[in-house]
């Protein structure tokens, strides 16, 4: 077939944005019940909406949830930890109050507590004392939000009787099968969880009390994630003694290793009920792990302790639960997106219940991404997943570049995901290149590696989105005169700070980003108010750092279009942050524009949010780069150009 001569970034591309909205969905929380699977989605076409869903062993799948209810809690601003299935029971957090709703099949939701100022996340079942534990967050208070770890009635009418207090957080609560120990994380600022948090065992009385809690693991310098408990009462979790989450137990009054290895059984807990391993049978654990980017499953014996990897295609998986002899994960692969999967433990064969879209476009036109390691500052590497352009319809004429876009994560501790992304094929079937960048303080290659941003937020991630491209460069693989950088929250600071502070990019985009480190310390929520401090330095003592690594500052020094975009409700990084971006740098007469979503909070849910976001940036970058639309584009204001 012969291919039609264009230049990159005006290709067709039947990748649309209608396309990554209207038939796609989010796949977030799993939950395992019996036989039974539940897990929830979120639907663009429903402004954002979650709804439960569940699947029978027969295949049957069903949506639990009644239209007037959206399944959501907005416990640390972030979530998870929505919902729990018992015996048939959903016991579920309604965004609109953040009530906690207990609700039978084919029955109508009952509020289990009608106070309000109160938020509810992660709930755990105490069937020997008809009661429901979790994580609640008081916003009753003048002041800052206190956290606890409650137990509310199964009864109703009941705001929660506190079970532990104290510290600033708590998370993770797990109830022992015989009801009688209770373990849970818990960690102060200026920590977050994966800087370092503690694990507590306590014993429950007769009424339900907590009584002679004893830290076991973990300290304010190194972090624990995910306790669970086995059949046996036997309490297990992944500690990084080593410098690495790896699997643990407890026995005999000490942790016990049960197989180390330079790998992740573990990542940062940005929300709850996060999860990569569980019980699959009596004396067995399904796990994942990752390395060197990518995840794999694989099952341990824990009496043998043998660790016998599990051969798939998969590179990302994530909320890991299990049954008997089978478990429930969302996966995905660089040619699979996100998907709902069950897994068999005797015949080892997984099936696919649910995708997050279903792929429609032919293979030829998906950029099949490839992990790159690339030379940075001080004498390191970095890493990141390059995607070169791809269209089965188009080339480039002879002798052409592809414009880059350089994908700076949010976080900044988190990772980027390696599943089939519309969002990421939208820009490469059009014929960019795209590099999604891991800088140093992403997860997933150790503690020391994650630790190379503290103190450095502003440093190691701008100089390792530069190093990026300049690689890529020096490959000649794309076009110097055509880099881009895109990011959101985080991201989006790490977007302004390389264009304020090097002079390697020609164009970007920043989604609801910081500008002003020091408003931001003033200005967001209890659960990152001091994330700052390990990623920059305590603050006011260290206000001469906010203040030389805030972009506001130096936006006399950007010279390149920037194009930013908004939620009007977002409590975590306030509109103030890009407003003010935009007044500096369109102040300065350079090309800018600003687009404010009415109703969206930290990241956009809506589809015409969704939307108007990536048909706006793209008509930005073709009027910047100067390449014709094939794509009937709605135009945006663009001020300066």
């Amino acid at each position: 077939m012969t291919k039609t001569i264009a230049p990159y970034g005006s290709w067709k591309s039947p990748i649309t944005t209608e396309l990554m909205t209207a038939k796609s969905i989010g796949l977030n929380e799993v939950c395992v019940d019996g036989e039974d699977i539940y897990w929830s989605e979120s639907r663009p076409l429903e402004k954002g909406r979650n709804v439960i869903m569940r699947r029978t062993p027969d295949g049957t799948i069903t949506e639990c949830t009644p239209s007037e209810f959206n399944v959501r809690t907005v416990v640390h601003e972030y979530g998870g930890g929505s919902f729990k299935v018992h015996k048939g029971i959903i016991y579920f957090s309604n965004f609109k109050d953040q009530h906690i709703y207990r609700q039978g099949v084919n029955e109508t939701p009952v509020d289990l507590t009608p106070g309000n100022g109160y938020r509810y996340a992660e709930f755990v079942i105490d069937e020997k004392r008809n009661r429901i534990l979790c994580i609640r967050e008081d916003h009753t208070g003048t002041g800052e939000a206190v956290n606890t770890i409650v137990s509310v009635s199964l009864d109703g009418n009941d705001a929660g009787t506190i079970l532990a207090s104290g510290n600033n957080f708590y998370s993770s609560v797990r109830l022992s099968p015989n009801g009688d120990q209770l373990a849970y994380l818990t960690w102060n600022h200026p920590n977050m969880p994966w800087d370092g948090c503690e694990l507590w065992l306590a014993n429950v009385d007769e009424n339900g009390a907590l009584q002679n809690p004893k830290l076991i693991a973990g300290s304010a310098t190194e972090s624990i994630y995910q306790p669970e408990w086995s059949v046996d009462s036997t309490l297990y979790f992944v500690a990084e003694f080593t410098g690495w989450w790896n699997l643990y137990r407890w026995t005999n009054g000490q942790a016990e290793a049960l197989h180390t290895m330079e790998a992740e059984f573990g990542e940062p807990q940005w929300v709850f009920n996060m999860a990569k391993y569980g019980f699959i049978s009596e004396n067995e654990i399904f796990c994942a792990y990752t390395q060197n980017g990518l995840w794999q499953l694989a099952l341990l014996n824990t009496k043998s302790k043998e660790f016998s990897p599990i051969k798939t295609d998969l590179t990302y998986i994530a909320d890991v639960h299990c049954g008997n002899g089978f478990a429930a994960f969302l996966g995905g692969s660089s040619m699979q997106p996100l998907s709902l999967i069950h897994f068999e433990a005797n015949t080892r064969k997984l099936e696919t219940i649910k995708q997050a879209f279903e792929v429609t476009i032919d293979a030829e036109h998906l950029s099949n991404p490839q992990p790159i390691t690339f030379p940075t500052t001080g004498g390191k590497f970095a890493h990141a997943i390059y995607y070169p352009p791809q269209n089965k319809d188009y080339a480039a004429p002879e002798g052409e570049r592809p414009p880059l876009l350089v994908l700076s994560h949010g976080g900044p501790t988190s990772a980027t995901p390696s599943f089939l992304q519309y969002k990421i094929q939208f820009w490469t079937n059009r014929g960019f290149a795209v590099v999604d960048v891991n800088f140093g303080g992403s997860t997933g290659y150790g503690r020391e590696y994650r630790q190379r941003l503290n103190g450095n937020f502003g440093v190691v991630d701008v100089d390792d989105c530069c190093n990026a491209a300049l690689y890529l460069v020096e490959q000649g693989l794309v076009n110097p005169d055509q880099l881009a950088i895109r990011g959101g929250s985080s991201g989006g600071y790490t977007t302004f700070a390389c264009l304020a502070f090097r002079d390697v990019f020609k164009a970007g985009a920043g989604y609801y980003g910081i500008s002003d480190l020091e408003v931001l310390v003033k200005d967001t929520h209890k659960f990152e108010s001091r994330y700052p401090d390990s990623l920059i330095g305590p603050y006011p003592e260290r206000k001469d750092l906010y203040y030389e690594r805030s972009p506001i500052h130096f936006s006399h020094k950007i010279t390149c279009p920037l194009i930013l975009f908004q939620g009007d409700e977002d409590k975590v990084v306030p509109p103030s942050q890009s407003q003010a971006m935009y007044e500096a740098v369109r102040a300065r007469e350079i090309p800018t524009a600003y687009i404010l979503f009415e109703g969206e909070q930290h990241g956009f849910r809506k589809a015409e949010s969704i939307k108007r976001a990536y048909e706006g940036e793209l008509y930005f970058y073709s009027k910047i780069f100067k390449f014709e639309l094939t794509d009937e584009i709605p135009h945006i204001e663009i001020d300066n150009l």
